[in-house]
């Protein structure tokens, strides 16, 4: 052990400990305790994401991450505003700081890894305040009659504290999943938010605007049922004449959509399945065998949640800056359009580097513009911006994608070195190599570097190619992406942990209590 001077975190680390946290569990957690915890975090959830903010102007606000909403697990206009954002971002902010050294700490010491864990709590509140503090002062609006029954500070000072409720609630929920429960908490919610905006985008049978009566021009919001209702009410000369335009390519939930969400579903399954499997054999246990998996897609889903919350707070910076009164007055950064242009009313870029780094909101967003550019598509912008703008885009996902995987693999103890502790605490070995982990480390090291490159550029292209074609009930792309593979990573949790459930002696192997 070296005698290098501990890291300046350890005076934050009392704080962290000192905050409101879930008790980790002594012993091994029942599978069915598991499966309750599980249930019970997403009703809880569910219920959160239909508690409006008390006292706020429903009409008179503006969602600032409205295009990164279901990537951020959040419900506009209510508590969980917010959503996963600020833990993302803290996340982030650790990763980085740990990647590149400035923060020194070795996560494969204990102590070090729960001074992490410590400060992360801290820096998560911080981050709760920075994204709340903005939003309020700039874009959620007190109601008139909560203006006058508080005042403007405190009104805004209320909405505030509802919002670090709701989002401290979502940070503690995390936790309870991942230490009573199966997976990831911040993972699960994701998904489940995707999957009810899918689901309601595909079979919603309500009017496009729901104030006025069923009509050609005001057709079923939902792609099946908008199908239904052209095919039963026009003829077909009318389809021919423009309704089939209307069921492929017309906003919202244009059949396009539908389309590009199941051949997304079907090849994100199809990678998820595809690995490298190393042969293993018990070093006391003569005949004993397995494998030991190296998937495709090994960094998993995390590269591109983080990537996509770092390019919602980019958006958020940008907007205010281009938007807020005081920092609009900023020499050079305030009110740059080079930076970011905003219509009035609106929290999308329709110029500047904002708009290059934003989200391309299906086929009708950018390639229609560029096959046809004096047709009434999705942007004003020239084929060459639309073509810039794609590029740009699909580099920033993939260089960011695979930075965050090759941060993500080492500071969640998936690294070489880490794997080849984990084998050689099991028994295991790989057959015809001594058993030694410095050389279990090397044989690892020529696989698992090169596939976490790979499978961060891979996770990276597919989300950006994904939001490019566009999904139904608008839940982008990546959000799509991320919910295939979260959910085929919870059935094989389940199924690791039904295994350890009738063999405890594969809990050491997989890194159970």
């Amino acid at each position: 052990m070296d005698d290098a001077k501990p890291s300046l975190l350890y005076k934050v680390k009392p704080i962290g400990d000192r905050l409101p946290a879930v008790k980790r569990p002594e012993g091994h957690v029942h599978f069915r305790t598991k499966i309750m915890w599980v249930a019970v975090i997403l009703v809880l959830y569910f219920v959160m994401s239909n508690v409006y903010v008390w006292g706020l102007d429903q009409s008179g606000s503006l969602d600032m991450f409205a295009q990164y909403r279901t990537i951020m697990a959040g419900a506009s206009g209510t508590i969980l505003q917010l959503g996963i954002g600020p833990i993302v971002t803290a996340s982030i902010i650790m990763q980085l700081f740990v990647g590149a050294k400035i923060i020194k700490l070795d996560l494969s010491n204990k102590k070090d890894k729960a001074c992490y864990q410590s400060v992360m709590k801290v820096l998560v509140l911080v981050m709760i305040f920075i994204e709340a503090i903005p939003q309020v002062y700039g874009y959620l609006v007190p109601s008139d009659a909560f203006n006058a029954q508080f005042g403007s500070i405190g009104a805004k000072f209320l909405i505030i504290l509802q919002l670090f409720i709701g989002s401290y609630l979502v940070f503690l929920f995390d936790e309870v999943i991942s230490k009573w429960g199966i997976g990831s908490g911040i993972s699960l919610f994701i998904a489940a938010g995707v999957a009810q905006a899918v689901f309601t985008g595909a079979l919603n049978w309500y009017p496009i605007a729901s104030d006025a009566a069923y009509s050609l021009s005001n057709p079923p919001a939902g792609t099946i049922p908008k199908a239904i209702y052209f095919i039963m009410n026009t003829t077909s000369a009318e389809m021919a004449s423009g309704g089939y335009e209307v069921i492929l390519l017309q906003q919202p939930n244009p059949l396009i959509a539908l389309i590009g969400t199941l051949v997304i579903f079907l090849i994100v399954v199809y990678l998820e399945s595809s690995r490298i499997e190393l042969p293993l054999s018990h070093g006391n246990a003569r005949g004993a065998r397995g494998k030991y998996p190296i998937k495709l897609m090994y960094a998993s889903n995390i590269p591109v949640i983080l990537m996509s919350a770092l390019l919602a707070n980019i958006s958020m910076v940008c907007l205010l800056l281009y938007t807020n009164d005081f920092l609009s007055s900023i020499p050079l950064i305030g009110g740059n359009d080079c930076i970011g242009i905003y219509e009035t009313g609106q929290t999308s870029a329709s110029g500047g580097m904002a708009w290059y780094l934003s989200t391309p909101q299906g086929i009708t967003d950018w390639l229609m513009p560029i096959l046809d550019p004096n047709g009434s598509w999705g942007n004003s912008k020239g084929v060459i911006q639309n073509i810039c703008h794609v590029l740009i885009y699909m580099t920033v996902m993939v260089i960011g994608s695979i930075m965050f995987a090759k941060f993500w693999v080492e500071t969640t103890n998936l690294g070489p070195e880490s794997v080849a502790n984990n084998i050689q605490r099991s028994g295991m070995q790989i057959p015809g190599f001594r058993r030694d982990p410095r050389i279990l480390t090397k044989v690892l090291e020529r696989y698992i570097p090169t596939i976490t490159v790979l499978s961060g550029a891979l996770i990276g292209l597919l989300a950006a190619v994904a939001d490019m074609i566009g999904t139904t009930g608008n839940a982008t792309g990546t959000g799509l992406l991320l919910t295939v593979g979260i959910i085929i990573r919870f059935y094989e949790a389940l199924g690791k942990e039904q295994m350890m459930e009738m063999n405890p002696m594969m809990r050491g192997f997989f890194g159970g209590e």
